[in-house]
């Protein structure tokens, strides 16, 4: 698979940066804002691949996102990677939110993915209020910089989330 020097630029992004802004919308349907870490699941079967979430169930953000599903993620590159910041590379993220049920093998596939990424966050994967959620990915709005900006769908948004979960896999048993 190739990959321009912008889709590397992205991929990166997604590799370095494990915490990202969640939009959801309020009961009012306001937009609500929140921080949550995530990981990459890569595209399969199709499908554009996934970021994966693990909520608490006494997070607003959780209850907003099983009455409407739709969310926003933005990733956004660490503050100095730019003289202005304004020119941080950003990755906006429309996307679908889907708990996934506990004990089902898609569980244990989030988990294990999430803990690769996030493995301080062992002890909450065995409270009983946190699910993980998989947050299947429409489009991706990528500003690389000043002038360099584009939207990112379809089989290209399957490559660059397929490259950032290559990067972060759990090793192999």
């Amino acid at each position: 698979m190739h990959l321009s020097r912008l889709d590397e630029q992205l991929v990166r992004l997604l590799r370095e940066r494990p915490v990202a802004a969640l939009a959801c919308l309020d009961d009012d349907g306001a937009p609500a804002l929140s921080m949550v870490p995530f990981a990459v699941d890569a595209a399969q079967q199709g499908a554009a691949g996934a970021l994966i979430l693990h909520v608490s169930g006494l997070a607003a953000h959780t209850r907003q996102m099983a009455r409407d599903a739709r969310v926003s993620l933005l990733v956004v590159d660490r503050d100095g990677s730019a003289e202005m910041p304004q020119a941080l590379q950003r990755a906006a993220i429309q996307a679908t939110a889907a708990f996934v049920e506990p004990g089902s093998p898609a569980h244990a596939h989030c988990e294990a993915l999430y803990l690769a990424r996030h493995p301080q966050a062992a002890l909450m994967t065995q409270l009983p209020d946190f699910r993980f959620v998989r947050l299947r990915p429409s489009v991706l709005r990528h500003v690389a910089g000043f002038g360099a900006a584009r939207s990112v769908d379809g089989e290209l948004l399957a490559n660059v989330l397929r490259a950032a979960a290559a990067a972060l896999a759990p090793p192999a048993d």
